[in-house]
């Protein structure tokens, strides 16, 4: 597999530049002034542009009938019907 190792970078101004990550660490602020002086860039309209977002890989989907019914089921009545006293002992509450 073959990792992009550029990155889009986005200037004070909003113009948007590419950028090695080596070129990235090596940035100073009179590099950032003097691409911003010259006005280099590009303007992006889709804040999502080659994003991972936008990528053809499929969806997973899950299938969830192997699941046991029991498992399925809402236990919310069973806990409804607990008092104080079952919620401290199953808390391991002791006063």
């Amino acid at each position: 597999m073959r990792f992009n190792n550029e990155m889009q970078y986005q200037l004070p101004n909003g113009k948007v530049i590419n950028l090695s990550i080596e070129e990235y660490l090596n940035l100073t602020d009179d590099d950032i002034q003097f691409l911003m002086a010259y006005d280099y860039g590009d303007t992006i309209i889709d804040p999502f542009e080659g994003s991972s977002l936008k990528s053809k890989s499929k969806i997973k989907e899950y299938n969830f009938d192997d699941i046991p019914d029991d498992l399925k089921e809402d236990d919310s009545e069973s806990k409804s019907n607990m008092n104080e006293t079952d919620i401290d002992d199953s808390l391991n509450i002791s006063y």
